[in-house]
């Protein structure tokens, strides 16, 4: 564990965005994606809209993940 960002793109409405995560979190999140059955940056333009515009959408999927887990109903 590393605990250093990693930077990758995703592309949210047809625009290429960079996103800053630990690996944990990009494992983590791809998992919860694939066991929606949806592709990551579909996932990643949900969480998008759904957040807050004051939050970074690194930390809005750093606590969709955190969440996903305490609560995985």
């Amino acid at each position: 564990m590393s605990g250093r960002p990693v930077k990758r793109s995703l592309t949210l409405k047809g625009h290429r965005t960079s996103v800053s995560l630990e690996d944990e979190f990009w494992r983590a999140f791809r998992e919860i994606a694939q066991e929606q059955g949806k592709p990551i940056n579909v996932l990643a333009a949900e969480i998008d809209v759904a957040r807050d515009p004051e939050t970074g959408l690194a930390s809005a999927i750093r606590v969709f993940v955190l969440n996903r887990f305490r609560n995985p109903d």
